[in-house]
């Protein structure tokens, strides 16, 4: 009994302390996963925060999650790669010397980009069953070209030309398949405009952040920015491969044209047909097109415009850097202001959009011009920044109402090439002209009036009278 007794209450004792190393061990694990937790927080807790965002009202399912968050990632490398050209190109020489500079760099890079770009479409178009690797294709690309660029920023070498022109064709080859890719994306009871609006809020947003990241990069060296654009591409490219299989479908896709092919197709029946063009499909894609054109040449032209008005003459009490910063951030809020308005506006007709948005930037330039003003510039840049997003969400949709499936994709790559040529053309024009803040400015509503008067008549026209040759989009 007394041996029972002991070895009970030894055991007693030894199920004590047991039970004792045990909590103190589960305490103590329990204490590091609080602090993995918290450690971790700071980067699970967005990234949860904006997959609920992306992947909201059936995004996740269609597909078109994924497709938002690899184009955040595509706006953040461009970001990256721009904040590094601009300080290597612009910031880093007398104010003539920049301009001999920035004028090289739009004749050297944007000249053969006019020439290349008409072919970025149909060479697409041959691959229609491997968009998910032309986009891989087009992140990779301009992952390596970063590296490239990284060396040439610090040599100064004629390399980065040559490597910035990649950088620009392979961006917009990945932006011509994107904008392919996202109607076959298309979650249920979504629009295109709606779903145009989204993933482009989400480059913006992602854009916005990068901003002060490069710059922050760019304080440590000239080299950073780049490094942060080729880990921000590489990992672009991974993520362009988790698209869904369904983006490669293209079933009966062809090559638009601005006018129709002579040259007659075999129909379904055998019937002979013409391949449609831009202009064969209705007055309205063209007009809104003319009407983007010169919203497009105004940002070129207000870009390097006020950057080297601002840089010899900044905003009172503020530096060149600062006043430059004050005017694109109200250039981007605009931006995105217009692009959320596009989803609320999707139901209405946007030849009216169009019309509208053009007027609005009319009139800002104008007043903007009468009374120059460092306050009046921003408001110009923001309604600028607005209309020119409103606007081609607007002619998006046109082209996606109007023009057919067959020749869809290639249709964007033409709209695009005229739309950079006019950006380049405003920007050739800001480069030439005198510091001269209201005569700038001037010229400025001189370009959106010529595109507003133009194409007025026709697109009210066709808000009136194009009911019979719409097909609803849904």
């Amino acid at each position: 009994m007394a041996a029972a007794r002991s070895s009970q209450g030894t055991t007693g004792v030894g199920g004590v302390e047991g039970s004792s190393r045990g909590g103190g061990s589960g305490r103590f694990r329990g204490s590091v996963r609080r602090v993995g937790r918290a450690l971790h927080l700071p980067l699970t807790g967005p990234a949860r925060g904006i997959r609920k965002a992306t992947h909201a009202q059936g995004a996740g399912e269609s597909g078109l999650g994924k497709l938002i968050e690899l184009h955040g990632v595509n706006g953040a490398g461009d970001m990256m790669i721009t904040v590094a050209l601009a300080s290597t190109v612009f910031f880093s020489v007398p104010t003539d010397e920049a301009r001999g500079r920035v004028a090289l760099y739009l004749a050297i890079t944007m000249a053969p980009f006019t020439l290349l770009a008409p072919v970025i479409g149909p060479l697409l178009d041959r691959v229609p069953h491997g968009r998910r690797a032309a986009m891989a294709m087009a992140m990779l690309a301009r992952a390596l070209l970063a590296l490239v660029l990284s060396s040439a920023v610090v040599a100064g070498n004629l390399q980065l030309y040559p490597a910035a022109l990649g950088v620009l064709v392979a961006s917009k080859a990945y932006g011509v398949v994107r904008s392919a890719v996202v109607p076959r994306l298309l979650p249920p009871g979504f629009s295109l405009v709606k779903a145009n609006s989204r993933v482009t809020l989400g480059g913006l947003l992602a854009t916005g952040v990068a901003a002060p990241v490069g710059a922050g990069l760019q304080a440590i060296g000239p080299r950073w920015p780049l490094y942060g654009a080729f880990v921000l591409f590489v990992a672009g490219t991974v993520l362009s491969f988790t698209l869904p299989p369904k983006v490669d479908s293209a079933r009966g896709e062809d090559r638009a044209l601005l006018a129709a092919d002579p040259e007659h197709l075999h129909g379904p029946h055998l019937k002979p047909v013409k391949r449609p063009g831009l202009r064969t499909v209705g007055p309205a894609v063209t007009h809104a097109l003319g009407a983007n054109c010169a919203l497009r040449c105004l940002s070129g032209f207000l870009i390097f415009f006020l950057a080297f008005l601002l840089r010899e003459h900044p905003m009172t009490g503020q530096s060149a850097a600062v006043s430059l910063g004050m005017v694109a951030v109200a250039a981007g809020a605009g931006n995105a202001a217009g692009t959320a308005v596009g989803a609320w506006l999707r139901s209405r007709a946007p030849e009216i959009i169009i019309v509208t948005v053009v007027a609005l930037v009319l009139g800002a330039a104008v007043v903007a011009a009468v009374f120059f003003g460092a306050v009046l510039v921003a408001c110009l840049a923001a309604f600028a920044g607005f209309a020119q997003a409103l606007a081609k969400l607007s002619l998006d949709a046109l082209i996606q109402r109007d023009v057919p499936e067959q020749v869809r994709t290639s249709a964007f790559a033409r709209s695009e090439t005229l739309l950079q040529m006019s950006w380049v053309f405003g920007g050739a024009v800001g480069i030439a002209m005198p510091l001269n803040g209201a005569l700038g400015l001037s010229v400025g509503a001189a370009i959106v009036a010529a595109g507003w008067l133009t194409t007025v008549r026709g697109l009210l026209a066709s808000a009136r009278h194009g009911g019979a040759h719409r097909t609803r989009v849904a």
